[in-house]
């Protein structure tokens, strides 16, 4: 057991688990921003109960008994967070009116660069670390959403922490018999939901590498043809806040070319979100201007194509990940 004596001791010993903790509020709140502030909720509570902690627990439960209540408290009565996807079972058109409907940024899943959500302490096996991707990918993250908060818990300590049953059940001050039931149930809307999304980014494979080498290109050549030869047929696209999603690579294709012919000329840096390649946009000013943040994409990829496109325009989301101000810096 870990005993924890002083204020310096306890900053020194929660900075290890800062990285994981994010990673955990994020499967829970389905935003980044709300991520980091229950993160900074839970030190703060932390540094406030620190004469309560008696170190009859580990450290580690002990944070995440109080990440988890911050959490809780942050689902109580609050929506939970979509993707435009789950507005309509039809895509999105016509081309034209493509941003005239949008909502509330509180409204909808948001990214999280992996660089950000440190592995598990105790995930050495690989297969581990492989799960911890998985379970940050956008479709994986939006179907958590669907499950009651309680459920959610379990679900994300027992399948993706890999916590036992009667850790869960002491976290939650419950009965090892009811942490498996919730966990049975969880499991079921899951199965129940599409969680699919294509294959989580491997950094040792280079045709992951190429293809968004190709991407960036193709995106900064503003060369549409090529950029619809990276994705499937049945590709989709969203963009966030806009309630638009399109279906299909000749329409994306299209709408690249209609409403987001604003992009040409825009500068890509590549980066790894949600467990899989991402690029993060910056879009000239104006003729000659110099280039602003503007959409952090997702890209859903599958058999070396592009499956799904998630363009995210909160530009907030540039500062929040440490992104640079602007590309040549």
């Amino acid at each position: 057991m870990t005993t924890v004596t002083t204020h310096t001791d306890l900053q020194a010993r929660v900075d290890a688990y800062r990285g994981e903790l994010l990673g955990y509020c994020y499967r829970m709140l389905g935003s980044s921003f709300d991520a980091e502030d229950a993160v900074q909720d839970t030190m703060v509570r932390a540094w406030r109960g620190l004469d309560r902690f008696e170190g009859r627990s580990s450290l580690r439960s002990w944070l995440y008994r109080i990440a988890t209540n911050v959490c809780l408290d942050v689902l109580t009565g609050s929506q939970r967070r979509i993707r435009p996807m789950d507005l309509s079972s039809d895509a999105w058109a016509p081309v034209e009116a493509s941003l005239a409907r949008q909502r509330s940024e509180d409204t909808w899943l948001e990214p999280m660069l992996d660089a950000r959500i440190g592995a598990p302490a105790a995930a050495v096996d690989p297969a581990d670390v492989a799960v911890g991707r998985e379970s940050i990918r956008l479709a994986f993250v939006a179907a958590l959403q669907h499950l009651p908060p309680r459920q959610r818990v379990v679900l994300i300590l027992r399948e993706v922490l890999r916590w036992k049953a009667d850790e869960v059940a002491e976290l939650l001050d419950s009965s090892v018999a009811s942490v498996n039931s919730a966990l049975q149930r969880a499991r079921a809307t899951l199965d129940a939901r599409t969680t699919g999304g294509g294959q989580s980014y491997d950094p040792l494979d280079a045709a992951h590498q190429e293809l968004l080498a190709r991407y960036v290109e193709a995106f900064e050549n503003y060369d549409i043809d090529r950029f619809v030869r990276l994705l499937h047929e049945d590709a989709t696209q969203n963009m966030p806040p806009f309630e638009m999603w399109l279906q299909g690579a000749h329409d994306i294709g299209a709408w690249m070319l209609g409403p987001g012919q604003e992009c040409q000329g825009s500068r890509i840096i590549p980066t790894v979100a949600n467990g899989t390649l991402a690029a993060a946009q910056y879009r000239p000013s104006g003729p000659g201007g110099r280039h602003q943040p503007w959409a952090l994409h997702v890209l859903e990829v599958d058999g070396g194509r592009i499956r799904g496109i998630t363009s995210f325009l909160d530009t907030r989301l540039f500062a929040l990940h440490g992104l640079p101000a602007h590309p040549d810096d």
